[in-house]
């Protein structure tokens, strides 16, 4: 489906984001399907919660929960 001239262009840099509701059952559904985390889940200070995969192109995807409330609500 794409151009021929964008079929061998690979990504660098790039992060699609996710908000999920359960990130824990994220990564075991993720686990199932043979996909294993670039980064397991961690919590950062700030009350996030993530985890990352990456692609066969090396687009990086975040999942991501939040521990509190996110900023600005």
């Amino acid at each position: 489906m794409l151009p021929p001239e964008l079929r061998d262009v690979l990504v660098a840099g790039t992060i699609v984001a996710f908000v999920v509701d359960d990130l824990d059952a994220e990564q075991e559904r993720l686990r199932a399907e043979g996909v294993e985390p670039s980064l397991p889940i961690r919590e950062e200070p700030w009350g996030e919660r993530l985890l990352l995969v990456t692609d066969p192109n090396g687009v990086v995807y975040e999942l991501a929960e939040w521990a509190g409330p996110p900023f600005g609500r």
